[in-house]
């Protein structure tokens, strides 16, 4: 039967009245179970507590009542069995056992459902020995092996576990109840006294049961590396991202609304899906506290104590990317820092493409980051006569970041006779979307498999977050595109017929509610 706390990864709260009944349960069905196997006449009370806890489970913790009921039954069964039938008695404990296996590895398969299979099993039949009255002739090589066994399986669960070499395994209840399923176990066969010995082997079972039961501990904070957590908070389950996990000024990152961190509003930033927070982090561990709603929470975080490093919505989103696709890996620079040969080289062909078509002129939006200098350098150098005043018989080009992009793009726009064109950063859902139409210069297409996969898995990993290029270079990782440029028309216009209502939000858009399509052939 599930109670609704079977092992899950992430950060969900535990229900403590659910996980106590289970605890009870299981270990007062295993007495039963293990005094049937061996003949013996197993106790009422143990029957009747876990028949009474399996009926409860049903009505208060929503457990399927067909299940529960053949628990109470076979529980009831076993000692009942055990007076006229001891034989039938037998294989109702039997299939009690099983159903205690079932019950404690629902959820889980593999190594980890064998692992449980041979401890439960084996602690079951330490308390079937233990209430024999007469003792087999072999009890005491036989409660050795079933000691050694039970302590290898725990052993064998804490190396699957993932927690066995860092400081989870004594910071948690997941990881303190890992190493009593292995302790417990070698050091009730140096206990003489038989309780004691029954009690040892008992605590081991709950912790068994409990671990299984508890989330798994998210992984610690890497020094220095970006931070992508869920944490629960006023009722839901809010993904955060802290950028770039370095001490001094650091970027904290949410989807949704009216939350502080560290007493901070987040607030929208120019150009920037999301909320953002600004907070100071000091070396080292620390926690951050996340409010809303009169709820709050804490997340911890370690900066280390190497250098920091200044970062931006665009520099933080790149490292999203990143962490989407499962990589720990360092911020060392930001997107701005300076202008790759691929954009370039973009720019370069973008700028040609719009001689070709009669420009004699282009509004330039640039800033002072090295980026900016650099690609305002490429468009000065395309033999167009360059403004920083509006002319509209030519076309608008932005290379400036984010924010000041935003800001160009808003408002009344003169009629540009050849349009805005973009920098290939500039693809990101509230920029393009400030515009009724842009063109922007890339060396992939947004609606192939690849983009798409990135868009969604970056959706459902942070509440619909819209798509960056940044981003995507870092989810490619290595394998970045290595298309030629092609122009690309971006508007508020959707045309996806395969998105789904599932994603009706992000569904593998780069541009939600808008769309983009190419409207070049591959220049060269």
């Amino acid at each position: 039967m599930d109670h609704g706390t079977h092992a899950t990864t992430g950060s969900a709260g535990i229900d403590v009245a659910a996980l106590l009944v289970r605890l009870i349960l299981l270990l007062a069905t295993a007495f039963v179970a293990g005094g049937g196997l061996f003949g013996g006449r197993p106790r009422a009370l143990p029957a009747a507590v876990a028949a009474a806890l399996a009926v409860a489970s049903a009505f208060v913790f929503d457990v399927n009542p067909v299940g529960a009921a053949a628990h109470a039954m076979l529980v009831v069964a076993v000692p009942a069995l055990s007076v006229w039938r001891p034989n039938l008695a037998r294989w109702a404990a039997g299939a009690l056992l099983v159903l205690v296996v079932v019950e404690t590895s629902l959820g889980r398969s593999g190594l980890e459902f064998a692992a449980d299979t041979v401890y439960i099993s084996a602690a079951t039949a330490w308390f079937g020995l233990a209430q024999l009255r007469e003792k087999p002739s072999r009890s005491g090589s036989l409660t050795l092996s079933l000691g050694l066994l039970l302590a290898l399986a725990g052993a064998a669960q804490l190396l699957l576990s993932g927690v066995a070499f860092d400081r989870r395994l004594w910071e948690s209840l997941f990881g303190l109840s890992l190493i009593a399923v292995v302790v417990l176990p070698l050091a009730v066969l140096f206990v003489r006294e038989r309780k004691a010995a029954v009690l040892g082997v008992a605590v081991a079972f709950l912790a068994w049961t409990t671990f299984v039961a508890l989330p798994e501990p998210d992984e610690p904070p890497v020094p220095g590396i970006s931070l992508l957590r869920d944490v629960s908070l006023a009722g839901q389950q809010v993904p955060v991202l802290v950028s770039p996990q370095r001490p001094g000024r650091n970027l904290v990152h949410v989807p949704v609304a009216g939350l502080t961190v560290a007493g901070v509003p987040a607030t929208q930033r120019l150009g920037a899906d999301g909320y953002w927070a600004e907070v100071d982090l000091p070396a080292g561990r620390s926690d951050i506290t996340l409010a809303a709603d009169g709820d709050d929470t804490s997340l911890e975080v370690d900066t280390g104590d190497g250098p920091g490093l200044d970062v931006d919505p665009e520099c933080a989103t790149a490292a999203l990317g990143g962490l989407v696709a499962g990589r720990q890996e360092a911020l060392t620079s930001c997107p701005s820092a300076s202008l790759s040969e691929e954009d370039a080289g973009s720019l370069t062909k973008m700028l040609a493409f719009l001689a070709r078509r009669g420009a004699k002129a282009v509004t330039l939006v640039s800033d002072d980051s090295p980026r900016g200098a650099a690609a305002a350098t490429v468009v000065r150098a395309a033999g167009l006569r360059v403004t920083s005043e509006p002319s509209p018989d030519g076309a608008l080009v932005v290379v400036s970041g984010w924010e000041k992009a935003y800001q160009a793009l808003t408002g009344p726009l003169p009629s540009y006779l050849y349009g805005v064109y973009l920098a290939p950063w500039l693809l990101n859902g509230p920029i393009v979307k400030s515009v009724p139409s842009s063109t922007i210069p890339l060396r992939f297409d947004p609606r192939e498999q690849t983009a798409v996969s990135y868009a969604v898995a970056l959706g459902d990993s942070f509440g619909g977050e819209s798509p960056s290029v940044a981003g995507f270079r870092n989810w490619l990782g290595a394998q970045q595109p290595a298309g030629k440029v092609q122009l690309f028309a971006s508007a508020q216009v959707s045309v996806m017929p395969y998105m789904d209502h599932d994603h009706a939000e992000s569904g593998g858009q780069w541009v939600p509610g808008g769309t983009v399509v190419p409207v070049s052939v591959p220049l060269e």
